[in-house]
């Protein structure tokens, strides 16, 4: 399911306020540090992800902002990665999870949006949607199951012997 986002909604200035605090430093990525993000996202999460990563990294200023804690990356958002508007993907090491970090990744990604002049921003096939209504009103897109995402091309095991 896709979620919009408003980013002039007052849930923009709670989501703040409950950022606030978080033990993390949240920033925009160097364009030097992509190898390690990517390296970093594969080890984590997908190789669909890391694509995600070098198309949000291409933009000037990048779109994708970083979680450093002790020095050490543990966590990560995007933006304009599949689609101009799109928030995503974003995603928290096992260990951080659970104190608000990507809370605070998502306020700051959908800050850098709404500097870069978007009004809204979309959420494309929204996994934790509770989470993502609750930190800022998220509204569901309707649509018939159709998505940006319907005729991703999918990797297919090999079969043996080759």
């Amino acid at each position: 399911m896709d979620l919009l986002v408003n980013l002039y909604s007052r849930q923009m200035d709670i989501l703040k306020a409950r950022t606030e605090g978080v033990g993390a430093s949240i920033r925009v990525a160097l364009p030097p540090e992509q190898h390690i993000i990517k390296d970093w996202v594969r080890a984590h999460f997908s190789e669909y992800w890391v694509s995600e990563v070098s198309a949000a990294m291409a933009h000037q200023p990048p779109g994708c902002l970083i979680a450093i804690v002790d020095g050490q990356l543990v966590g990560f958002a995007c933006y304009d990665a599949t689609a101009r508007g799109f928030f995503g993907p974003t995603g928290v090491t096992e260990d951080q999870r659970g104190k608000n970090i990507g809370l605070a990744l998502f306020y700051h990604t959908l800050a850098a949006m709404k500097a870069q002049g978007y009004a809204y921003a979309v959420i494309g096939s929204a996994g934790p949607v509770d989470f993502y209504v609750n930190a800022a009103g998220a509204m569901p897109i309707p649509s018939d199951k159709e998505d940006i995402y319907q005729d991703l091309l999918r990797l297919k095991p090999r079969p043996e012997g080759n």
